[in-house]
């Protein structure tokens, strides 16, 4: 009797579905893709009890014939590709097939669809792999898909789901990603009816990012581009105080399609060199754009690993873009700021605050602030003199224009927009509109280096006169704007990094011959790696001979080692080596430069001379990176003359209490 027999469609379906659809948020993510792979221009999602109760997405997009509606529901069945040679040029998010048979196998699921030539839609209803209805349906142009009871027959994937507030939070990473990669489409996601987001699908990557983030995360972020030959790399990193616990913040995205690589993520990392705190990862958008034969996306059915050709390539262009972005930011931090309190605003006046008119724009009215008011007039305000009192309580006389056109204008024919009352009521505010007004939220967060061309340039480090020395620890300087607190170790620390990664980088032949050598002994497996890499150890001066079985001997070091630590210096080399084989000889500098500078530098509760001081503020002024330690630590606090002045009230909010009648 045969053994071996073919599994029933349904059945493989389902065990497709295992690899497909994980989650409520899988079934999202497929659902979604072919609504983006449909050309919509706005996609509505709507789920239930986070997707496991019910799932609805809506798009207007091309939608699917009425014959191949069954088609779409089998397995390996596509629009996307048709032959080997579009398998290695996929412009689409799905290609595969699996989708909506995976998804159908799991649960319940009600299609609607129809095209624009058509003259009615279709309804399609399947649940546990079995077709139940197949019928016309109104519909307008565009696909409906609705799926509920997600795993209501495979109650093992079920039982193990994660809290709803897990799983919905696994759905909204899903969408924001879509929405980062494809601006152009406006998303919007509800959960039993709450709005969790909304963009505008302007194909604005910032409005995006804000909508995600919020305005004041966006505000914080910087636009970076550049390309090669083969890559072109543009999108939005945030400056190194604007950091997260988790790397789950940064989006690479390749030609549309978000992706996870973890030799792309380091390279974003590097590209901030040290300016990171340990364990502190930015935001990030990275939108990268190159030929569709580069990059392999077939390699496992969720899509989001992928091969990349001359990936090495791409992660230095992405380094390099982001680093030379980085190193035009002053990024010496607010102290007020870094122990998290946010210094108040000073109040306009009452009067000053509510005077607005109507700006009008193309489509719109927004609120536009009156210019401001001189100062005679302010202080007439605020004295309180029976004279403004009396002008301001006494009512003026409306004069019958006025009157007539604070009546609502009721439009209810076309023919009526041409009538003299409207014109007479745009005539009353296009004559208060000088210039056409710009959009605020557009420019809070986008062009930062559109708005610095037209505004004087501030120096990258301001120029310091030395104070004094605060508990052995910190140095006091002054400069125009404000007060600087200065950690001399994280300065001394930051001044012998960038020195020992010069020196380290020189490599040159100068050797220190020593009168009697090192002999240095390791384990078989680590004797191995060690073997491995001597050339790369060479190229940095520690020249290793074997010496018997696990033991290697130093006749001879780089002479910018420091007399006395030489033994200590190669086997903390070494042991880089050690902890990651595939380390560069680039990276083995700059940890070398790291472990070097921090071991070497003074000190907390050590004493300084004036001398000493001016020096490290010297050299530190003189560094590229001044602002922060090898380690990301600022080097640097600043207090603000408005913030010292606050401090001691010699600036005052004014008082907001009624003032007297006379």
């Amino acid at each position: 009797m045969a053994k071996i027999h073919e599994l029933a469609t349904v059945l493989a379906d389902q065990i497709a579905a295992g690899e497909v659809v994980e989650r409520p948020a899988s079934a999202v993510k497929e659902l979604v893709e072919n609504a983006i792979d449909a050309n919509s221009t706005q996609i509505d999602i709507y789920v239930k009890e986070a997707g496991i109760k019910e799932v609805t997405v809506i798009d207007n997009g091309e939608g699917i014939a009425a014959e191949d509606v069954p088609l779409a529901f089998f397995r390996h069945a596509t629009s996307k590709i048709k032959d080997r040679q579009d398998l290695f040029q996929v412009n689409t998010l799905g290609f595969r097939g699996e989708a909506l048979p995976s998804i159908a196998s799991v649960a319940d699921v009600c299609l609607e669809t129809a095209l624009q030539t058509e003259t009615q839609g279709t309804f399609y209803h399947v649940r546990g792999g079995e077709v139940t209805a197949h019928k016309p349906a109104a519909m307008r142009q565009g696909t409906k898909i609705t799926v509920t009871d997600l795993f209501y027959n495979t109650p093992a994937r079920l039982k193990y789901l994660s809290s709803l507030q897990t799983e919905l939070a696994a759905i909204s990473d899903i969408v924001n990603r879509l929405a980062l990669s494809h601006g152009e489409i406006a998303f919007a996601l509800y959960n039993n009816g709450k709005r969790i987001l909304q963009t505008a699908g302007n194909g604005k990557l910032i409005q995006t990012v804000s909508a995600i983030y919020g305005i004041q995360n966006a505000r914080q972020m910087v636009a970076f581009s550049g390309e090669d030959l083969d890559f072109k790399v543009q999108g939005y990193v945030s400056l190194p105080k604007l950091t997260r616990a988790s790397r789950n913040y940064i989006s690479l995205l390749i030609n549309g399609r978000y992706i996870k690589n973890k030799q792309l993520l380091k390279a974003v990392l590097q590209g901030y060199g040290s300016k990171l705190m340990v364990g502190r990862y930015p935001i990030g958008v990275i939108d990268i754009h190159l030929d569709p034969l580069l990059v392999d996306v077939n390699v496992h059915p969720t899509k989001q690993e992928v091969r990349i050709s001359k990936e090495e390539q791409l992660a230095n262009l992405i380094e390099q873009t982001i680093y030379a972005r980085l190193a035009k930011e002053n990024l010496i931090p607010s102290a007020l700021e870094n122990l998290g309190s946010k210094p108040k605003t000073k109040r306009e006046p009452k009067a000053e605050q509510l005077d607005f008119t109507l700006a009008e724009t193309s489509d719109s009215y927004e609120v536009k602030p009156k210019p401001k008011r001189s100062t005679a007039e302010i202080t007439q305000v605020l004295m309180g003199s029976s004279l403004a009192q009396t002008q301001e309580t006494t009512p003026k006389p409306a004069k019958a224009q006025d009157v007539a056109l604070t009546k609502p204008v009721i439009i209810e024919d076309k023919r009526q927009l041409d009538s003299d009352e409207l014109k007479a009521w745009d005539e009353k505010y296009r004559a208060k509109v000088q210039a056409k007004p710009i959009n605020t939220a557009e420019l809070e967060v986008e062009h930062a280096d559109d708005q610095s061309s037209q505004t004087p340039v501030k120096e990258k480090f301001p120029g310091l006169t030395y104070i004094g020395q605060l508990h052995g620890t910190y140095l006091l300087a002054q400069a125009a704007d404000g007060l600087y607190l200065v950690d001399q170790h994280a300065a001394q620390e930051r001044c012998k990094y960038e020195y020992y990664r010069e020196a380290i980088g020189e490599v040159s032949k100068a050797q220190q011959e020593l009168l009697v050598p090192i002999i240095l002994s390791y384990p078989t497996t680590d004797t191995l790696k060690i073997s491995e890499n001597r050339a790369k150890l060479a190229e940095l001066g520690i020249e290793l001979e074997e010496f018997g079985q696990n033991t290697f001997i130093v006749r001879r070091h780089p002479t910018w080692f420091i007399k006395g630590q030489e033994e200590d210096t190669i086997r903390e080399m070494i042991e880089w080596f050690l902890e990651d084989h595939k380390l560069t000889v680039a990276k083995f500098r700059e940890k070398t430069a790291i472990m070097m500078s921090c071991k070497r530098s003074i000190k907390a509760n050590h004493h300084l001379d004036d001398f000493q001081a001016k020096a490290l503020l010297e050299q530190l002024a003189k560094c590229n990176n001044p602002f922060n330690c090898p380690h990301g630590r600022p080097t640097l606090v600043h207090f603000r003359n408005s913030e010292l002045e606050r401090m001691f009230k010699r600036i005052q909010d004014p008082h907001q209490g009624k003032q007297t009648e006379l």
